[in-house]
């Protein structure tokens, strides 16, 4: 068996259960690109040395959390919305340099463009980590102009409220008890960035459950207990599959040809197959 001509990989931990390796290969053969895609599990100390160490056969990399963070302090540069995030999920190597992209923000938004939500005002992220980082910089994207925060330590979300001004959005922090409470303006779209399974501790108001498209970023347990009463209670619900899809989608456009923005040649095939592995 010849060697691949290309190697790459999704770190994290766990790792097990990525359909990361799926959804690249498939776009892989559909290119016609003879490209290794695997899974390695590896922690936030272990990846700077790792990033380092790799030698010319290899392409690029996926990340999960905290590897997003971690990953940083190695790279040679970053995009402008890894930047503006502080967060890179993509390592591309080209050149002998390590360029640092986030292509979460993409994801979300063509996620919640697919559940036809392509502008939106007012908006609840729940969580604070990485991935809410994202989905504010994907909200603003989106238009909109306000969103509330909900932490169980709302003193903790300071990052995200500066982050929201760079962005331009009015970011709220409150504690999360507050998905029970109706605010004074309707809410367009919640987004979840809970880990898969863990449950938020509160029922959302039926007002929040009646009006908004919730986008839980978790796939799998599905549904998340979040996810779980929205549905039973006849709401709007997607989750976290779609941007899964979408930033895979990206990812590949970064590491075939060096920027997230440029389109694949036959990109509708491509996502066809992408997404027929999920």
């Amino acid at each position: 068996m010849s060697e691949p001509t290309a190697r790459l990989a999704v770190l994290g931990k766990p790792i097990a259960h990525s359909k990361s390796p799926g959804l690249h290969l498939a776009a892989y053969r559909r290119l016609g690109l003879d490209w290794a895609y695997e899974r390695i599990e590896m922690d936030g100390a272990g990846v700077g040395e790792f990033v380092l160490s790799r030698d010319a056969a290899w392409r690029g990399l996926s990340l999960t959390m905290p590897l997003k963070y971690d990953v940083l302090p190695v790279l040679d540069e970053l995009d402008a919305i890894a930047r503006l995030t502080g967060a890179a999920n993509t390592v591309l190597f080209d050149g002998g340099h390590r360029l640092g992209f986030n292509t979460d923000v993409g994801g979300i938004v063509r996620s919640l463009g697919e559940a036809g939500v392509v502008q939106a005002r007012t908006a609840i992220v729940v969580g604070g980590g990485a991935t809410a980082a994202s989905a504010l910089v994907a909200l603003a994207e989106l238009g909109v102009a306000h969103v509330r925060l909900l932490l169980r330590r709302p003193e903790a979300g300071a990052a995200l409220v500066e982050l929201g001004r760079s962005a331009g959005v009015r970011v709220t922090p409150e504690h999360i008890e507050g998905l029970g409470v109706q605010g004074e303006e309707a809410i367009d779209v919640v987004v979840s960035t809970l880990p898969g399974g863990t449950d938020a501790g509160v029922a959302a108001s039926e007002a929040l459950v009646g009006t908004a498209l919730l986008l839980d970023v978790a796939y799998a347990p599905w549904p998340t207990p979040l996810a779980a009463q929205w549905l039973a209670a006849g709401g709007r619900v997607i989750d976290g599959s779609g941007m899964l899809l979408h930033q895979a989608l990206l990812q590949v456009r970064v590491f075939v040809g060096g920027d997230p923005t440029v389109p694949l040649a036959d990109e509708r095939d491509v996502l066809a197959v992408m997404r027929e592995t999920l």
